[in-house]
């Protein structure tokens, strides 16, 4: 029987790649999204890599749409085995010049985004006592940068998230949880957050100018690892799905390896927190 699997965020880049790599897996693949007019570049992906998977409509800022979604999704197949939390949005600028809907906004999609979602599937994977729910988190969320402290704040909203459902979850009842944490990733992901930045007033000519004039030209000209491609990445989330025992968390390469190795070095998997926290207080 082939295993369900529900994937948000899925029309380009890492949520696209993910769902046709499973689809080659053998999954049984929702891919989901918001605008389902943007979904001929994933149906186009698919039909050249030779598989087939179901296309539907979810907006992870509402909750009557998680649920008509995972209602459909449960009636037709009976249940739900992998939850791939990747919808999100990027955010770049400080905290004086952001507003207080866009700061709500940056937090509604990154984070309450997943925990709709999260909520939405917990019964059904309670009820058969397995599942595995992956949440797309960032370097960002382990290591606080400059300009994205909003977006940084929301992806460490994810991480706490996702480690507190590990403590108990997991033991009780047969359900993995794992953040993924990318570095860059050369996609759409990036450019929508460029072009989010620029529609909202782009670069104000203040005390913070210099400062985010360094920023983004370092960002445009580092080359030394950063960026990965949407696939490599959606190799590493394929991975984790396959291992029988996966990590609390993971790194996508080399480069966020290093740069968040101040903080994992010690738990890199984040096995060894989840085992003290299980330990210590259940």
């Amino acid at each position: 029987m082939n295993k369900i699997a529900i994937i948000t965020g899925a029309s380009t880049g890492l949520g696209a790649s993910i769902s046709i790599l499973l689809a080659e897996k053998g999954y049984k693949v929702y891919a989901t999204m918001r605008n389902l007019e943007k979904q001929s570049t994933l149906i186009e992906a698919a039909e050249k890599a030779g598989v087939s998977l179901e296309v539907k409509q979810l907006d992870v800022q509402d909750a009557s749409s998680v649920e008509r979604c995972f209602s459909y999704i449960i009636e037709r197949e009976g249940r739900i085995d992998i939850l791939i939390n990747n919808a999100g949005a990027g955010f770049v600028r400080t905290t004086e010049q952001a507003s207080e809907s866009e700061i709500q906004w940056v937090m509604d999609v990154n984070f309450m985004g997943v925990v709709r979602c999260t909520k939405a599937v917990m019964p059904h994977m309670r009820k058969q006592r397995s599942g595995h729910v992956i949440n797309i988190s960032s370097v960002g969320g382990l290591v606080g940068q400059p300009f994205n402290e909003i977006y940084c704040a929301a992806k460490f909203a994810v991480e706490g998230y996702t480690e507190s459902m590990a403590s108990y979850i997991q033991p009780s009842f047969n359900i993995n949880f794992t953040i993924v944490e990318p570095g860059g990733i050369s996609s759409e992901f990036a450019n929508s957050a460029l072009k989010q930045f620029q529609s909202t007033g782009g670069m104000k000519d203040d005390e913070y100018r210099p400062i985010l004039e360094k920023y983004i030209g370092g960002a445009q000209s580092r080359s030394d690892g950063v960026y990965q491609t949407s696939d490599q990445v959606a190799e590493v989330v394929i991975e984790c799905i396959q291992n029988p025992t996966p990590p609390v968390r993971i790194r996508t390469s080399t480069w966020a390896e290093e740069f968040c190795s101040l903080k994992t070095q010690a738990d890199p998997t984040g096995k060894l927190l989840q085992e003290r926290v299980i330990k210590t207080l259940l």
